[in-house]
């Protein structure tokens, strides 16, 4: 049986400029191949970098480049795997001060609750509706796309590519 193929995005969000070829060559390694990345000037964190990396690889590479870039310093990074006919999607998000956080995604891009997390998420809770709605939130990696969206807008200004799948 043939691996799935899988395709996503690595969105380097702010890196500091001397980290810049690390990050590519960790990319690389990897994918298994050489990569190359067009760095930006990241207007939000003077002296910092940011570059967007469209991937395909088999199902899983998404966590694969994840774990090869989150442990470099002042990193802030995105990683997504479009779902596959066998295979869930995922988004992984770092910051230095939260650390890196996993989601689920669907075929929307919308991140997916397994039942196990929200059963928690109700036993943590315990009927208070406050702490129902924190651990949802955390569960939804909240806190990781509050601090990462300044950075995410420094990028509507960058050119679009459209992509387009035939068949």
């Amino acid at each position: 049986m043939a691996t799935p193929q899988a395709r996503g995005v690595v969105f380097i969000h702010s890196a500091p400029r001397a980290l810049c070829p690390h990050l590519e060559w960790a990319v690389g390694r990897a994918l298994g191949r050489a990569v190359s990345f067009e760095w930006a000037e990241q207007p939000v964190l003077a002296g910092s970098r940011r570059a967007e990396f469209y991937w395909e690889g088999t199902a899983g590479m998404g966590a694969a480049l994840a774990t090869a870039i989150r442990g470099w310093e002042h990193l802030r990074f995105e990683v997504t795997e479009d779902p596959t006919p066998r295979s869930d999607g995922g988004r992984w998000l770092h910051t230095p001060g939260l650390g890196i956080h996993f989601a689920q995604t669907d075929t929307a891009g919308n991140v997916v609750i397994g039942e196990d997390r929200v059963r928690y998420a109700m036993e943590v809770a315990a009927g208070d509706a406050a702490e129902l709605q924190r651990e949802l939130q955390i569960a939804l990696g909240a806190a990781w796309d509050e601090e990462l969206e300044p950075f995410r807008h420094a990028s509507d200004d960058a050119p679009v590519v459209w992509l387009h799948k035939v068949g």
